[in-house]
């Protein structure tokens, strides 16, 4: 379904109007000089990208030359982000498979607190119930197709849209710079944001995998009007310097561009996202995923992880540890700890893990890289071997030898399966079970006995045949 409101032409200008040279260019006019021939010199025009993503908000002017443009923006105050496209492959792709995704996410800017992303936004769903770090507003979008928001994904947004045609979309910040800051007495200093695009086209099997183009821009968010007034105090904070000094600051842009980056690592496993209200109906973006990840929250496991598989070894490469996070169920983590080694993830401390991840992560993690077990509920001992004359005496007691049972469940059936396991019968072979009581009576076993069991205890198990040949009486003593 296609979003548009009328605007007119004069609205949206051409890719290459945004390259047009200014006289402080690095293509300069050519000065005409009496030993060199004006027809040999060649013409120097600026190149056009293929893709840009224009940012209509005008870049602040106290940023000085040399640095990263900054921008302010107002808190769910609607800003309009232009897809300008002059991409030569669309002609070549097939008429059905010219749309393209586009992946719009809002980030932290300083390192420090990329490492506790997880967390910070954690915090911030906590004490603002029901409400979205970024979001759309259809209504003033053009061209933006199936938009999509993941409730798990509070600071992304997806869409799609075709290169061919004018496309616009606005988006909303609802988070301020400064709640994700340290509290003082005041004025305290906001961290810097990121916007930013990841474009996708579609392959042969219709998954939107093949990258294309990403870009970015660092951006701070403030209270409504907030944004006006500190452009305001930074135009007049660079007016009243020097001819000197302003030259050392970048001039003022009326819009800014977003600069080409690295694609985000994609690597985390793709939830199915749900529509916006009042939409069309979603289409589920494939994202790639590795093979072989446990999506369940709790596996079926016993003591050792069987479904995270062998412990992380130190010579694991950066691949191999990335897809060791996946099997653990650490994706979330996969970015932050995307250029380490196994070696360099099992150096990390307790209190290494716990500052990165979380108290909660932190602690599975650092159990995972241990490889520490989960203890079992319950332990017995059990000798198999038939003491008949000398099961009485300490010399007797000391040669035999015992095998441990562990049970996770806690049941009687759990321990006919163990205990058939330890005689080596079928399960279904050991019809009765019993324990001998007080004056040698036979007590049969059942689950709330096996519940009461003291931990660690120590039994001798006989296996006499009954009527039945197939059939087995256990006896523990």
């Amino acid at each position: 379904m296609l979003f548009w409101h009328s605007q007119p032409e004069h609205y949206w200008p051409t890719p290459a109007d945004h390259y047009q040279s200014s006289p402080n260019a690095i293509y300069r006019e050519s000065i005409p000089l009496p030993f060199l021939k004006q027809e040999d010199q060649p013409i120097l025009t600026p190149l056009c990208p293929a893709f840009q993503c224009v940012l209509c908000v005008p870049s602040s002017p106290a940023v000085k030359l040399h640095e990263e443009t900054l921008t302010y923006l107002n808190q769910g105050q609607s800003y309009e982000i232009r897809m300008l496209s002059n991409w030569k492959g669309t002609c070549e792709i097939p008429e059905g498979r010219r749309l393209l995704k586009s992946v719009v996410r809002v980030v932290f800017h300083d390192r420090r607190l990329q490492y506790s992303e997880r967390q910070q936004l954690g915090s911030w769903q906590l004490s603002h119930p029901g409400d979205r770090i970024l979001d759309i507003d259809v209504p003033l979008s053009v061209g933006v197709m199936e938009p999509l928001v993941n409730p798990s994904a509070l600071n992304i947004i997806e869409f799609l849209w075709d290169s061919s045609k004018r496309t616009s979309v606005f988006i909303q910040v609802h988070c301020i710079s400064t709640e994700f800051t340290q509290r003082k007495n005041g004025g305290e200093k906001g961290a810097p944001f990121r916007i930013q695009v990841d474009t996708y086209k579609s392959d042969s099997q219709g998954n939107f995998t093949d990258h294309l183009y990403s870009c970015s821009c660092q951006i701070k968010v403030f209270k409504p009007k907030g944004a006006d007034r500190k452009q305001k105090t930074d135009r007049e904070k660079v007016e009243k310097r020097s001819t000197l000094e302003r030259e050392k600051y970048q001039p003022p842009c009326e819009s800014t561009v977003l600069t080409e980056c690295t694609p985000w690592p994609d690597i985390e496993v793709s939830q199915s996202p749900t529509s916006t209200p009042s939409l069309c109906s979603p289409r589920t973006f494939k994202v790639p995923t590795p093979e072989r990840i446990c999506t369940s929250p709790v596996c079926a496991s016993d003591s050792s992880t069987e479904c995270a598989g062998e412990s992380l070894s130190p010579t694991a490469s950066i691949s191999d540890t990335q897809q060791w996070l996946l099997r653990n169920r650490f994706s979330n983590y996969c970015r932050t700890f995307y250029n380490f080694t196994g070696a360099d993830l099992l150096k990390l401390s307790r209190r290494d893990v716990t500052q990165i991840c979380g108290v909660a992560d932190g602690i599975r993690l650092s159990h995972a890289l241990a490889a520490r077990s989960v203890r079992p509920r319950l332990t017995l001992y059990i000798c198999t071997e038939s003491l008949v004359k000398n099961q009485n005496t300490s010399e007797g007691n000391e040669n035999a030898l015992y095998q441990e049972i562990y049970l996770e469940d806690v049941t009687a059936g759990e321990l006919t399966s163990k205990l058939a396991d330890l005689f080596t019968v079928p399960a279904n072979h050991i019809l009765r079970i019993s324990r001998t009581g007080p004056h040698g009576i036979h007590i049969l076993l059942s689950d709330m006995m096996v519940r009461n069991m003291p931990d660690e205890s120590c039994f001798t198990a006989t296996l006499q045949k009954l009527q039945n040949p197939d059939g087995y009486h256990c006896i523990l003593r």
